[in-house]
């Protein structure tokens, strides 16, 4: 990447939503700019765990705003996260469809898991060089991640569905600070953690770091109120908890350098970091200087290059994982890259076809995990595995895409909840599915003659061109061929066979 690129993050949080803008220099990325709006959106889920639509329009409100400080960014240069109240929410793609318009890009929900990753990679990329094994705790509006790693290497990732802005509704809902309160959300956070004491107990790291919001707000008072600047103590948090117990209710709270909207989860957001102090016997916790959204701009940066690009690895490890087998794989991915290669690039997605040749690569890679389970229905069970899978580096919209992929590979399409239309998706399965016919005698395919074309108007069709001799001398694989058109035929996308 050029030195002065330009990179943006979004990270959509359960409380607030945040537009990191940095610049690339020499392998490391300068703040240009950073927005920050609280949005609560955390707030909006209901018992059906559907989101209101006052907490949506709160949401595309503040996306329309950021929109404007991204105007002339690539593609590339931008990725949108969003965390837990996003993973939660049912109706989630009524959010994201319209967000996506506001936007001009989609916005990638992202696995806890993922999610602690990306804010080790934050931190990590913010500190200096060293040989200690880190913790790092990241405590957010519904979720909190705890990360063991070393230097850039995250190692333990874990993440916990219970927040600042959680444990602020479940015990203090009212605004009211009680000893019975706090005990009771003291009690319940411990509860959750107790299944991570044995991974992340006191021996197994040697410095802790708090990332984002919460911990750092609560830095930033007991810094205020003479405590050490960038350090949080057990203490220091029995201090401030008293404070609150003092002055009773949220109405009536004033602390130095406390920001308005931190106010209402702020007793949640303490009695959760009180929590994880007590659990794993914390003395003190450094406060860090990155978090997600860095995160996010450094995964920018290996993402567009095949080779740091850590999807890539994972796919590797899932192939290896599933016992599949590798030369068939690499036979069907050669065959589907050559046949979608084929077909006319579509205006306005040029700059895109490595993006999404790379999916292609992957499905074609992927395809058979599920005959590690049962050669019955393996599509089937290699879906389930896509839409499952602890899969770092990737967000859970890329794992259901791959996993669709996985699942029409064979078999009938009218089992897929897809949009036919969609003439990228359409083209890599139809290239998929091409290549697995092709490849079925489990060999290379002779391809000589062979041409895959694609009409757009007025509706989007595919034809592919076969020479007599060839049909003559492949028999089998013009059948299954002919097959394939019979089952394009009960979609909206036709498929012609035309042997000349």
């Amino acid at each position: 990447m050029r030195n002065g690129t330009r990179l943006a993050a979004l990270d959509l949080g359960s409380n607030s939503f945040r537009l990191e803008i940095g610049k690339y220099e020499h392998g490391q990325i300068q703040r240009v700019e950073y927005l920050k709006e609280t949005v609560r959106q955390g707030n909006g889920l209901d018992d059906n765990n559907n989101l209101s639509l006052e907490a949506m329009q709160r949401g595309w409100d503040c996306l329309a705003r950021f929109s404007e400080r991204l105007a002339g960014f690539r593609r590339e240069q931008i990725r949108a996260v969003a965390t837990q109240t996003l993973r939660e929410a049912n109706n989630r793609d009524v959010f994201l469809s319209k967000a996506h318009q506001i936007l001009g890009f989609p916005i990638d929900v992202i696995a806890g898991r993922e999610e602690a990753r990306l804010i080790y990679q934050g931190v990590a990329n913010l500190l200096p060089r060293s040989a200690d094994r880190r913790l790092v705790v990241d405590i957010g509006g519904r979720s909190t991640e705890l990360i063991l790693g070393k230097n850039l290497e995250p190692q333990q990732l874990e993440s916990f569905q219970f927040g600042s802005v959680t444990w602020s509704m479940r015990f203090f809902p009212d605004g009211k600070y009680t000893p019975s309160a706090f005990k009771q959300a003291n009690i319940a956070a411990k509860a959750v953690l107790d299944e991570g004491l044995e991974i992340y107990r006191p021996g197994r790291w040697d410095v802790a770091y708090g990332s984002s919001g919460t911990i750092g707000a609560i830095g930033e008072i007991l810094a205020a109120n003479g405590g050490e600047p960038g350090i949080v103590t057990l203490e220091g948090l029995d201090w401030l908890k008293q404070k609150l117990l003092k002055v009773r209710n949220v109405n009536s709270l004033e602390l130095e350098t406390l920001k308005e909207e931190r106010k209402p989860v702020l007793a949640g957001g303490l009695t959760v970091l009180l929590a994880i102090f007590e659990v794993l016997q914390l003395k003190q916790m450094q406060v860090a200087l990155g978090a997600l959204r860095q995160g996010v701009l450094y995964d920018l940066l290996n993402r567009e290059q095949p080779t740091t690009d850590l999807r890539q690895v994972t796919v590797g490890r899932m192939m290896d994982r599933f016992a599949v087998d590798q030369k068939q794989a690499l036979r069907v991915e050669r065959t589907a890259l050559t046949l979608y290669r084929q077909l006319t690039p579509i205006e306005g997605m040029t700059v895109q076809r490595e993006r999404i040749e790379r999916k292609l690569r992957w499905a074609a890679r992927l395809h058979e995990i599920g005959q590690h389970i049962s050669h019955s229905s393996y599509h089937r069970h290699g879906a389930y595995i896509l839409d499952n899978a602890e899969a770092p580096g990737f967000a859970l919209p890329e794992l259901h895409y791959l996993s669709n992929m996985v699942l029409g590979h064979r078999g009938k399409l009218r089992k897929l909840d897809v949009d036919f239309k969609d003439v990228g998706f359409t083209s890599q399965l139809l290239a998929l599915r091409l290549a697995v016919i092709l490849c079925h005698a489990r060999r290379l395919p002779n391809m000589e003659g062979l041409q895959l074309q694609r009409k757009v108007t007025p509706s989007l069709g595919f034809a592919l061109l076969v020479p007599k001799q060839w049909a003559l001398d492949y028999p089998q694989s013009c059948f299954l061929l002919q097959q394939e058109v019979d089952a394009w035929a009960r979609t909206d996308v036709p498929l012609k066979l035309q042997i000349r």
